[in-house]
C-alpha cells in the first residue's frame, strides 16, 4: 500500500507527530456513528437514547487537516444556516453511535454539531474489544497538538458549511473531557466549553506536555466541569485542585460534582449511567451554553 508523508508549517506539530507516515489505509475509516464500540459490550439496551434523524442533515463528513481528509460525523438543522458550532469530542471508543447520538441531540437544539475521528490515524478503536488495547494502541500515540489542529480544522469546516463559527462551543467525554479543557486554552475564539469527567492531572510526556491543571490560568472560554464524586479514576483531590485554581484565576470557569454519580455517568449506554445526573449535566450543559453565546 503506497505511502505518503506531508509536513506541517507547524513545527511544532510536526515534532510531536515524529513524522508518522499517513497511509490511506490508517485514514479511511467509514460508518461513523454505526454501532456500539465492542469494548462498550454488552450495551445497556433499556437506558439507550435514540434520537432520529427528522428535520436534520446528519451523516459522515471529511474534513480537510493538514495530513490528509479526516472522517467526521456531523448533524445540524435541515433548514436554516448560520448555526452555532459545536464540536464534539468522543471517548477512547471514538466516534460509535452514542457520540453521533448526542451531535443528533444538540442538532436538534439548533447546533450544527461535528464529532471528528481524532483516532483515525492510528486505527479504528470501535473495532477493539479490550480496553487496554485501545489505550496502548490508539489513544497513546496520539499527540495533543496534532488533536487541537484537527479541531480548529472542524471549525474552519463548519464555517464554509453554514456554521457562525462566532458562536463556537466545544463538549467532550472522559478522553474528550480532558481535550476539551486543553482547547479552551487553545482557541481564543472559543466561546464555552464543557467537559465531562475529563482528566484534570497526569504524568507529562512529549505527546500530552500540559495538562488542564497546568492551564487552569490560560483558558480563553468558561469552561463547565462535570464530575462524579464516586469516580474511581478521576480524584476527587484533582478535581478540588482544579476548582481551587480556576477561582484563583479569576475566570468564569465552573465545576460541578454528582456526589453519588461515577465515572461515565452521562454513557446511556453503559451499566455507569445515573439518569438523574446525566438528565441534570444536559440541562446545565445547555444553560451555559446559552450564557456564554454559543
Amino acid at each position: 500500500m503506497s505511502q505518503s508523508t506531508t509536513r506541517s508549517s507547524n513545527p511544532e506539530y510536526d515534532s510531536l507527530v515524529h513524522n508518522v507516515p499517513f497511509t490511506r489505509r490508517a485514514f479511511v475509516i467509514s460508518m461513523l456513528g454505526v454501532g456500539f464500540a465492542l469494548a462498550t459490550q454488552p450495551v445497556m439496551a433499556e437506558t439507550v437514547i435514540r434520537t432520529g434523524t427528522d428535520g436534520l442533515i446528519s451523516g459522515e463528513i471529511k474534513v480537510t487537516v493538514k495530513d490528509g481528509d479526516m472522517v467526521a460525523y456531523r448533524a445540524q438543522p435541515d433548514k436554516g444556516t448560520n448555526f452555532p458550532v459545536i464540536l464534539v469530542v468522543s471517548e477512547i471508543f471514538g466516534v460509535h453511535e452514542h457520540i453521533a447520538d448526542i451531535c443528533r441531540r444538540l442538532a436538534k437544539l439548533g447546533y450544527l454539531a461535528i464529532a471528528p475521528e481524532l483516532f483515525a490515524r492510528h486505527g479504528d478503536p470501535r473495532k477493539i474489544s479490550s480496553i487496554q488495547d485501545i489505550l496502548d494502541n490508539i489513544v497513546s500515540k496520539v499527540p495533543d497538538a496534532q488533536v487541537m489542529s484537527d479541531l480548529d480544522a472542524c471549525e474552519a469546516w463548519a464555517k464554509t458549511h453554514g456554521g457562525d463559527a462566532s458562536r463556537l462551543a466545544i463538549t467532550g467525554f472522559c478522553w474528550g473531557g480532558r481535550i476539551t479543557w486543553l482547547y479552551a486554552a487553545h482557541n481564543p475564539r472559543l466561546k464555552a466549553a464543557v467537559a465531562w469527567y475529563g482528566r484534570i492531572d497526569g504524568v507529562d510526556s512529549a505527546l500530552t506536555p500540559r495538562q488542564p491543571l497546568d492551564l487552569a490560568a490560560q483558558l480563553k472560554a468558561p469552561v463547565l466541569g462535570l464530575y462524579g464524586g464516586q469516580d474511581q479514576g478521576i480524584p476527587m483531590d484533582d478535581v478540588e485542585a482544579m476548582r481551587t485554581a480556576i477561582q484563583k484565576a479569576g475566570g468564569k470557569s465552573e465545576i460541578h460534582v454528582y456526589p453519588d454519580a461515577p465515572h461515565a455517568f452521562h454513557a446511556d449506554y453503559r451499566p455507569s449511567y445515573r439518569k438523574d445526573a446525566a438528565e441534570d449535566g444536559w440541562k446545565r450543559l445547555q444553560a451555559w451554553l446559552k450564557k456564554n453565546g454559543a
